[in-house]
């Protein structure tokens, strides 16, 4: 019962928060502006999307590694597609990671807190990457001459992340320290392929648009994204979009376009896991 509560309050939060974007944009200019997109450009967004995905799947089985888990690399991608089908289609269910962790207990025998200190670290190594990336596209954009104090706060985030980031990873997860450069390598590199797709779909929009501040919302909108309060995301990055670029006197409607065609490369990735629901892992 708890569960379908936390699901519904996560549904009408999302409803509430995207109901609030279209009252406060003009939605005909919204569509139309998706409806222009170019679709080559949208598609080499797609591929970047997916690349990251892959990155991310090989740093995450570096992790099972560790754990005494030994994938093949092209059973570890497809195990990583259905938890993204299950993340993002199942939301208030077992989830993707809940699948992997129980997949893989059954399959190798090993111990739950192996598999979610995995998990947890995997996640982590992307937010930290996040972070830092933020940190420094907020120094060198409009918000930080805005904020100068926050500019000051950015510094110090992108100085001392990753320090910090690696004390923590070797005093309170010394069973992972095997491939701890290219875990930490591979979760930058994963961000910088999630940049790199933000860019070619500010392309395809086709919108003169400050490409740092959106770069830089596109980061920040994905750390409020991870946090378990929307369905998805869905709802929060249209409301980080359409506040942070008011906050620069922007028209915000290439934005929430931006933050809708993301949404949607996201949920087509997402739904290739389905092809594989019923292969034996």
């Amino acid at each position: 019962m708890k569960k379908k509560i936390k699901v519904a309050l996560k549904i009408v939060i999302s409803i509430a928060l995207i109901y609030l974007v279209l009252r406060n944009i003009d939605t005909s200019k919204l569509f139309d502006t998706i409806k222009k997109s170019n679709i080559w450009w949208l598609f080499v967004a797609f591929i970047f999307f997916n690349l990251s995905k892959i990155v991310s799947a090989i740093r995450l089985n570096w992790y099972f590694k560790d754990c005494g888990v030994n994938l093949s690399t092209k059973t570890n991608l497809i195990l990583y597609y259905i938890g993204m089908f299950y993340n993002l289609f199942l939301p208030g269910g077992i989830g993707g990671d809940g699948y992997k962790i129980y997949l893989l207990k059954k399959r190798f025998n090993t111990k739950v807190s192996k598999l979610l200190q995995a998990t947890v670290l995997d996640r982590l190594s992307g937010l930290i990457a996040l972070l830092f990336l933020a940190a420094l596209l907020f120094i060198f954009s409009k918000y930080g001459t805005l904020y100068p104090l926050l500019k000051w706060l950015a510094v110090a985030v992108a100085i001392v992340i990753y320090p910090i980031f690696i004390y923590i990873h070797k005093r309170l997860f010394k069973g992972f320290l095997t491939y701890l450069k290219q875990t930490t390598l591979y979760g930058l590199l994963v961000q910088i392929l999630q940049l790199i797709t933000a860019i070619f779909i500010i392309l395809a929009l086709k919108d003169s648009v400050p490409i740092v501040e959106f770069l830089f919302l596109f980061l920040f909108s994905s750390v409020v994204a991870v946090l378990p309060l929307t369905i998805g995301g869905v709802g929060a990055r249209e409301f980080t979009f359409l506040y942070g670029l008011k906050l620069l006197n922007l028209e915000p409607t290439a934005g929430v376009a931006f933050s809708f065609i993301f949404f949607l490369i996201t949920f087509i990735s997402s739904a290739i896991g389905a092809l594989f629901l019923h292969k034996e892992i």
